[in-house]
Order: C-alpha cells, then sequence, then structure tokens
C-alpha cells in the first residue's frame, strides 16, 4: 500500500500534473493512486522526488 494519494492531497497536486512529470499515463498514475497497483521501486523513488518528499512517506506502515 501507498499514500501517493494523501500526499497529493496535501500539496494540492494533480494526479494529471504528476502522469505528465514521470511521464506515465493518467491512467497508470490513478492505478498507483488507487493502490490498485504498486509502482516500481525506482518509479516510487521518482515520485518521491517529483513531489519533495522521502521515498518512505509514500509508503504506508502496516501497523
Amino acid at each position: 500500500m501507498n499514500r501517493i494519494k494523501e500526499v497529493l492531497e496535501e500539496k494540492g497536486i494533480k494526479q494529471k500534473w504528476l502522469a505528465e512529470k514521470l511521464g506515465k499515463s493518467y491512467n497508470m498514475v490513478n492505478g498507483y493512486v488507487q493502490n490498485r497497483q504498486q509502482p516500481k521501486l525506482e518509479i516510487l523513488f521518482e515520485i518521491a522526488e517529483i513531489l519533495g518528499v522521502k521515498p518512505q512517506d509514500l509508503i504506508k506502515d502496516k501497523k
């Protein structure tokens, strides 16, 4: 599970903007945001860099 949706909302960033920055389709990013699929590790690091957060901030703790 990831926290991409929460981080986008906290920062007021739209999924479409993130998709453009990543060079991915909106549907792919929406899959990440809705936790229907998980990004590969390198994509997670790229998302973190784009959003200005640590990669750990995008991962939910299972507690």
